[in-house]
C-alpha cells in the first residue's frame, strides 16, 4: 500500500503534531473497514487524534482511498474550526480521486520528485 500527503496536508500535520505513525494506523483502519465516513468516488474522511487527546477532538482527514493501492491525504480540518466542506469541495475532491488513484507508477514518482505528494512512512526514523 501506497500512501502519500499532498504539500498542504503535509505542512498541515506538521505543524499539528500528526505523526506519520499515526497516519498509517488510521490507512490500516480505513482498510478493515474503520472510517468515519465514505464520501463516495474514492474519497474517505477519518478522524485522528490528537497528540494526548482521544479521536472526537481530534482533526477530520480527507483521503483519496483505493484499498490494498494507494492512499492520499488530501485535507485536514479541526471540527472546531470548520464544520464540514462544501458540496462544491467535495465535488472537487472526487474528481481529484479519479485522477490520482489511477496515476501510473512514474507519474507518481514524478509528483515525489517535484515535491507536489510527500511519501508517508510507517517508521519515523526513515523520514528524511
Amino acid at each position: 500500500m501506497q500512501i502519500f500527503g499532498n504539500k498542504s496536508f503535509t505542512r498541515f500535520a506538521r505543524k499539528s503534531g500528526i505523526t506519520d505513525v499515526s497516519l498509517c494506523k488510521s490507512i490500516r483502519d480505513a482498510e478493515r473497514g474503520l472510517i468515519d465516513a465514505d464520501l463516495g468516488g474514492a474519497v474517505i474522511k477519518l478522524r485522528i487524534a490528537r497528540s494526548g487527546e482521544g479521536k472526537s477532538g481530534g482533526f477530520r482527514t480527507l483521503i483519496l482511498f483505493r484499498a490494498g493501492e494507494r492512499a492520499i491525504f488530501v485535507h485536514c480540518f479541526a471540527k472546531k474550526d470548520i464544520g464540514n466542506i462544501s458540496d462544491d469541495e467535495l465535488a472537487a475532491f472526487r474528481i481529484l480521486a479519479a485522477e490520482m488513484l489511477n496515476y501510473s507508477d512514474a507519474a507518481i514518482a514524478a509528483a515525489v520528485a517535484y515535491g507536489v505528494l510527500i511519501e508517508v512512512f510507517e517508521d519515523e526514523e526513515a523520514i528524511s
